[in-house]
């Protein structure tokens, strides 16, 4: 079919050449965008005196019906047309006839894509954050739950001190805490209009662009029109939330994995997020936290890719920037996704309190908490760090724990250590005389318990204040 930009071509593209330039198949995603920002542009238009009031109902009338027949099916979106852009405005002329031609006025699709790929990405990023907040209100539950859940606490995968569950699981509450914060930055930077722009100089006509900003809700119009059809450092910053929003869920589907293991059994998980083996028949597999993690790379490789491609052009728009969108489109996809399937997961999730109890225990966990009872009776702290690891090595050929040491076995290693010993390294003791902020014990864990539910209060980050 003829392009709307033909005018300068004598002869047709060739059939390959357009489907390598055209974009249909995947900027489709963002009909809705598109038509909305067109309905903005004509209102604005009208108001600006280019277009007549009787022109701007006939044209916003038939964008409106155009979207309704998209969304219900009644309209198929045909690769016949080169871009979404393309396919409203021709469905518009075949419509209104020269009516429907006035609609380009003021603008190129250099603006116009800027403005549809940011009002997207503006959507995902709230959408993703609302994801955010339900996970983060998942975690918190278990957090409430399991604020006396004694577990082990690990440095380099080993066992070092015994913290709780609603520890541990607060950890995690925080990643997600500054990953909404990274969305919230993002989208004040980035809710600025670029249409207006024009192909780079902006035009002639007497736009209102502040009037077509506020349409949109945004907080304004950009202040460089080069920059407007060329900028998507928006959308390089939120696929690097996205990333990170990813390494934080592969870090806990990790952990999950390993929890799940036959060696540590510290949780079960739902029949409805497991699968069994095809040969195996005792096989319960972690596959949703498993594809999490291996997910996780597909996104970076989204990041990566928008990066390579943006580095090298120059002002303003080239068509390199059109390779923005397919695997943007899948990253942002795959996060909201793995976090809706994460929540779920861990909501069903069962957690098996005395596996963890018992591994506390049998981890040398209070080592420290020991050395620390030693130097409370007078013992310098290097002096008590070697005395507590010879213990360890008695307790390790003996096959026993240090609480399971007669008091007259440990005096005789040293004999600062007194019947009070065995309080002071308790499970419960160990964790619950930790009292300073951010530590495991049950009064600090009360404390932030109740800063995040003053936190997950606000439904939402307010986007709209700038």
């Amino acid at each position: 079919m003829a392009q709307l930009w033909g005018g300068r071509f004598t002869k047709e593209t060739d059939k390959l050449v357009y489907n390598f330039n055209a974009s249909i198949a995947f900027d489709q995603k963002f009909y809705r965008e598109d038509i909305e920002g067109s309905m903005a542009h004509v209102t604005m238009l009208a108001k600006q005196g280019i277009l007549t009031e009787q022109e701007k109902d006939a044209i916003l009338l038939c964008l409106k019906d155009i979207l309704a027949e998209v969304e219900s099916g009644a309209l198929e979106i045909s690769d016949a047309y080169e871009d979404i852009h393309s396919f409203v405005e021709a469905t518009l002329i075949d419509r209104l006839g020269d009516v429907g031609k006035k609609l380009h006025t003021g603008r190129s699709r250099n603006d116009q894509v800027a403005l549809d790929m940011r009002l997207y990405t503006r959507k995902e990023v709230v959408e993703t954050d609302r994801l955010l907040r339900e996970l983060l209100q998942t975690i918190l539950n278990i957090m409430k739950d399991n604020l006396d859940t004694i577990m082990p606490g690990f440095t380099h995968l080993q066992k070092a001190q015994p913290i709780t569950l609603a520890h541990h699981m607060g950890a995690y509450f925080e990643m997600f805490k500054r990953d909404r914060l990274r969305l919230y930055d993002i989208y004040q930077r980035m809710n600025f209009c670029p249409l207006g722009s024009g192909a780079l100089a902006g035009t002639t006509y007497p736009l209102d662009r502040a009037y077509t900003a506020e349409l949109l809700d945004f907080y304004g119009p950009t202040q460089n029109s080069m920059d407007g059809v060329s900028d998507r450092d928006y959308l390089i910053e939120f696929l690097s939330a996205c990333a990170t929003i990813m390494m934080h869920l592969s870090r806990f589907s990790e952990e999950i994995i390993i929890w799940n293991s036959n060696e540590y059994q510290f949780v079960e998980i739902d029949d409805a997020y497991s699968t069994g083996s095809s040969i195996m028949p005792q096989k319960k597999n972690p596959d949703i936290a498993e594809l999490v993690r291996g997910k996780t790379g597909r996104v970076y490789g989204a990041l990566f890719s928008l990066l390579t491609t943006m580095k090298g052009i120059p002002l303003a728009y080239n068509k390199d920037m059109q390779e923005d969108k397919e695997l943007s489109f899948d990253a942002m996809d795959t996060v909201k996704g793995c976090i809706a399937l994460f929540r779920g997961m861990l909501s069903t999730m069962r957690f098996r309190r005395e596996r963890m109890r018992a591994s506390a225990n049998g981890g040398f966990t209070n080592a420290t908490d020991a050395a620390d009872y030693l130097v409370k009776h007078g013992v310098p702290f290097r002096d008590a760090h070697s005395i507590v690891g010879r213990i360890v090595l008695y307790c390790i050929d003996k096959k026993i724990a240090i609480d399971d040491m007669s008091l007259a076995e440990l005096k005789e290693i040293c004999p600062a250590f007194e019947e009070d010993i065995y309080d002071a390294i308790s499970m419960e003791t160990c964790v619950d005389k930790r009292l300073t902020v951010g530590a495991p014990g049950r009064e600090a864990m009360e404390k932030v318990i109740e800063t995040e539910e003053m936190y997950l209060a606000k439904v939402w980050l307010d986007f709209g204040e700038q």
